[in-house]
């Protein structure tokens, strides 16, 4: 029982001190976001890096994903001959929760957790001490054209991801439970709401400033040489898709 109770408050600790890490680095972030002093050459590097490089897999994800919701809201609609409520049964669960989870989990796990390594690596070979030997803000440097990276870039790419989707969508509808293009359109575009789409567009922007902040905090903490890398991109990832899931239900609550 001891033992258990050790585990239990070791745990909590280790939460805390997690916790207590990632709000101090907020801090320096929103400091150095009130006057940015970004570099143009590393901002434009992590802007390719993180959205050009994620397209590919963003947009197969989301592809399937619309083809997946179409499938599972198909089921009904043939059993109830509903074949009009498709595109809004489509259109209001990828936008509002799955395109941005989806997306969100992929982004976390490729490029949260290669910002991750990369600056766990710089870390440990001691690039970070020689940026801060020559008077240069690491968070300025290194952290803020990540953050603005991941933030514009996943807004952008749910967007890019919400066009496969809906192909997915039209696609599975057609081919699979025979729903007309023309209907499924019809459908998508009377019930589905500008709303519907801004409501996931602020999600996926909150997660992508999320991910930003947790990888970097993880990234620039890492201690113990090559296995702190490691262990800190295992982190990084399991943080952020907690993270993601906390925010969506709090931005949910928020948005409706």
């Amino acid at each position: 029982m001891t033992r258990a109770l050790d585990l239990v408050g070791d745990w909590f600790l280790r939460l805390a001190l997690v916790v207590g890490e990632l709000s101090l680095f907020t801090g320096q972030v929103a400091r150095a976001a009130i006057r940015p002093r970004l570099d143009r050459f590393e901002t434009w590097r992590c802007l390719y890096r993180v959205g050009v490089r994620s397209l590919p897999i963003v947009a197969v994800t989301a592809f399937f994903a619309g083809a997946i919701t179409v499938l599972q809201v198909g089921t009904y609609v043939v059993k109830l001959r509903a074949y009009e409520v498709v595109g809004w049964g489509f259109g209001f669960s990828v936008f509002r929760e799955i395109g941005p989870l989806l997306i969100g989990l992929m982004f976390s796990g490729r490029v949260g957790a290669n910002a991750t390594a990369e600056l766990g690596t710089m870390v440990v070979t001691e690039q970070v001490d020689a940026l801060r030997a020559l008077a240069i803000d690491p968070v300025d440097y290194l952290v803020m054209p990540r953050i603005l990276a991941m933030v514009s870039m996943m807004a952008l790419l749910f967007g890019i991801g919400s066009l496969f989707a809906l192909l997915g969508g039209v696609a599975t509808g057609w081919g699979l439970i025979e729903v007309d293009p023309f209907v499924f359109w019809n459908s998508f575009v009377e019930y589905v709401k500008v709303d519907d789409f801004l409501n996931g567009l602020t999600k996926a922007t909150a997660f992508g400033l999320l991910i930003g902040v947790v990888s970097c905090a993880f990234g620039l903490g890492v201690r113990g040489g090559a296995p702190g890398v490691g262990r800190a991109v295992n982190a990084c990832v399991v943080a952020s898709a907690v993270g993601i899931f906390v925010f969506d239900y709090f931005l949910t609550t928020l948005l409706g």
